[in-house]
């Protein structure tokens, strides 16, 4: 039998790219992910991937469940392993929907690929995808990042999730599927104009006359991508000359962190913020903008929980003790970023606090600024204090960051 044109493309892109072994589908029905689908299957063989497939219903669209039960037929007729993963939302939709959907989309995705010790999952976002990604990002006036369309590599809930197919249109896929006589479901979501991708969509067909074509702006986005990863260097390197990461606090060298470019300082201090606060998202740019100039004055101020003080000639980053996370048990992660190991003995896990750090007279011979120490972790038993690693009272008790601000900026 002739080869497919598709399944040539994907042996040359995607088969360099995925080594052998598990790997998930998250497939719904549709046109890109049936295509993923069955070429995926036929090139498992030679891959030496091992296929388990999934589908998310949202619960939102009466029709999801007959299309879901398609995509368990179409996994019978292929051998391949097939999973329903059902949202149970009820009370959960909060603001965005389509943004609520895709969150716990992911969320699912990860809960089932770690049950079935699945470490990556392929999801069939195209060439298309990445071309709207680019012009909503356009229509925000995004700087880089904003412009840089859909990532192909990410993790998320310990899952390492893919796009192979984001060097493929949809017209390449709707191809393949014909030439293999498969039919599709169209959702209607797609072409709602109460939706901005779908509005987005047809302003792209639009603009394709012009020379703006999806394979275009997904060119543009890839170029992008790569301008914003060579710039990501600089700033890591930046940081490593500027900026000291110690008790869970960055102690940055403002006066030489002010001669670098100054999209560099931005982004260094955003990138500050995000590891101090564990927020996923960056502040506004305006609070980001006084509390870069806060970091440059001198001033005190204070963004998404994090604390600026000045001491000794550097600018102390550091958590405002007010936000830091709610007790936990031993070896359970503390206030989002901090691992503690503790001898088998009961207690809890908070803050050291102001309260904690007069059992402790000599900090000040720690040389770190009390600011920092008390919002460091600390085993209490009641308002007894039983240790306080990093304020010099161990007691067996190790606290570490669970990604350092070094790892942090490797995947922002």
């Amino acid at each position: 039998m002739t080869a497919s044109p598709l399944q040539d493309r994907l042996r040359a892109t995607v088969l360099p790219a995925l080594a052998p072994g598990p790997l998930g589908l998250a497939v719904s029905g549709g046109r890109d992910s049936l295509a993923m689908l069955h070429a995926f299957a036929a090139l498992a063989p030679e891959a030496g991937w091992a296929l388990y497939v999934a589908s998310v219903n949202h619960g939102l669209r009466p029709e999801a469940g007959a299309e879901i039960a398609l995509v368990a037929e179409h996994c019978a007729d292929l051998g391949l392993s097939h999973e329903a993963l059902q949202w149970q939302h009820a009370g959960q939709i909060h603001g965005n929907l389509m943004e609520a959907a895709r969150a716990v989309r992911y969320r699912l995705l990860s809960d089932w690929a770690k049950t079935r010790g699945i470490g990556r999952v392929a999801l069939a976002h195209t060439a298309d995808d990445q071309a709207e990604t680019l012009l909503m990002g356009l229509a925000r006036a995004a700087g880089l990042d904003g412009l840089t369309g859909l990532r192909p590599v990410w993790e998320q809930h310990g899952t390492h999730f893919h796009r192979p197919l984001l060097h493929v249109t949809r017209a390449d896929l709707a191809a393949y599927l014909r030439e293999k006589g498969l039919s599709w479901v169209d959702d209607p979501t797609n072409t709602d104009d109460r939706y901005e991708r779908a509005r987005v969509r047809k302003a792209l067909a639009t603009l394709a006359p012009l020379g703006l074509s999806s394979d275009r702006l997904a060119r543009v986005a890839r170029q992008l991508a790569g301008a914003q990863a060579a710039l990501r260097e600089v700033v890591r390197a930046a940081a490593a000359r500027h900026a000291e990461e110690r008790a869970g606090a960055l102690f940055l060298d403002a006066q030489a962190l002010a001669q670098e470019p100054a999209e560099v300082q931005r982004r260094l201090i955003q990138a500050a913020v995000q590891w101090l606060s564990g927020e996923a998202q960056p502040p506004r740019a305006e609070a980001q903008a006084r509390f870069a100039e806060a970091v440059h004055s001198g001033r005190a101020a204070t963004l998404a929980g994090v604390l600026l003080r000045h001491w000794r000639g550097r600018a102390v980053l550091c958590r405002e003790a007010a936000r830091l996370g709610p007790p936990v048990r031993p070896g359970e992660i503390w206030d989002r970023r901090w691992k503690i190991e503790t001898p088998p003995i009961p207690g809890q896990i908070r803050a050291l606090g102001a309260d904690g750090l007069r059992h402790l007279p000599d900090w000040r011979s720690l040389e770190l600024p009390r600011a920092v120490l008390i919002a460091t972790p600390a085993l209490w038993q009641g308002d007894a204090l039983i240790a306080a690693p990093l304020a010099g009272h161990s007691q067996g008790v190790t606290a570490t960051i669970t990604a350092p601000f070094s790892l942090f900026l490797l995947s922002h």
